[in-house]
């Protein structure tokens, strides 16, 4: 498969680099964080270009993706922001006098990421670098869930309640405030020391977050908080044979209320693991969650996928500079 080369400096990118050293260059400092050669390596299969073109090397189109879900842009405005923004050019690799992609080769890109488990992988080799430099303390881990409308037209509830448009969208419904909301449900795993997002899972929004939980739950030792949705009898099991601690806020049943001992407790552990919401506040305020992009649940976990990512490195960079 051809591909493009790119990054062959002109004397104008000479110039423009002596402009860098006047203010902070945040994107040049994760760049500079991040080992890229398992990426390079895991994405090396992935052509993007159309029928008998010459491709942009995968590694450039994935740091496009990155910085289009830093700076919430649609693949048009990604497109034009590449044209230029002389920092998201020199993150991505390309020099000033390079073509850069359209908007049709960025969507063919993150198409392809999000088949045979590729985007996994991908947050898989993150994590690990996280994990290598420390930036997981595993001490804790919060969990939670929120869920994001659809892209799509709500459908009435007379229409069988599913989109044509989104068919993998349903309605749920929080326990706070009992509203129904067409979309999907967003499940993290956050560690509680970093507020690094460990592990995340997109369902339908009327899947229950207890029964999504185990697949989030850490490996390794420590507590896990949660809110009172996920008191239920098989989670607790299920952390006493993984052996982590259970900071999960208990709720009251049709056998008897809450006694002063658990009220206390829930409010003490409610304190404890709010922190969660404000990641899905970051992530809806700006990140552009505060509905989905695509109109079916693989494409949307794949930009959930790339968020969480763009998420730990900027979370990365702010304590690697203090």
């Amino acid at each position: 498969m051809p591909r493009r080369r790119i990054g062959q400096l002109s004397w104008l990118d000479g110039a423009l680099s002596k402009r860098r050293e006047r203010r902070r260059d945040a994107l040049a400092e994760i760049h500079a964080l991040v080992d890229w050669a398992p990426f390079e390596r895991a994405l090396k299969d992935v052509h993007s270009a159309a029928k008998g073109e010459a491709a942009y090397p995968p590694l450039t189109m994935f740091k496009v993706l990155l910085l289009q879900r830093w700076y919430s842009l649609s693949d048009p405005a990604m497109e034009a922001a590449l044209f230029d923004r002389i920092s998201f050019l020199r993150f991505a690799g390309f020099s000033s006098e390079d073509e850069t992609p359209d908007h049709a080769t960025i969507w063919r890109f993150r198409e392809k990421l999000g088949r045979d488990g590729l985007i996994d992988r991908l947050f898989a080799e993150l994590s690990g670098q996280l994990e290598g430099r420390g930036m997981v303390v595993k001490q804790g881990t919060l969990i939670d869930a929120s869920i994001i409308a659809s892209a799509a037209r709500r459908p009435r509830m007379d229409e069988d309640k599913i989109s044509p448009t989104d068919p993998d969208a349903r309605f749920g419904t929080s326990n706070e405030r009992g509203r129904f909301t067409f979309g999907y449900k967003l499940h993290v795993a956050v560690d509680a020391g970093s507020m690094m997002v460990r592990a995340w899972r997109l369902t339908p929004a009327n899947v229950q977050e207890v029964s999504v939980a185990p697949s989030l739950l850490p490996a390794a030792g420590g507590t896990v908080y949660a809110d009172r949705g996920y008191d239920g009898a098989q989670l607790h099991v299920e952390l006493a044979m993984r052996g982590l601690g259970n900071a999960i806020m208990r709720r009251g049943n049709r056998h008897g209320s809450l006694s002063p001992e658990e009220i206390e407790r829930n409010h003490m552990l409610s304190l404890l693991r709010r922190p969660v919401e404000a990641v899905f506040g970051t992530l809806k305020r700006c990140y552009g969650f505060h509905r989905m992009r695509y109109f079916s649940a693989r494409r949307n976990a794949v930009a959930v996928a790339l968020a969480g990512m763009a998420f730990n490195l900027r979370r990365w960079n702010a304590v690697a500079t203090g």
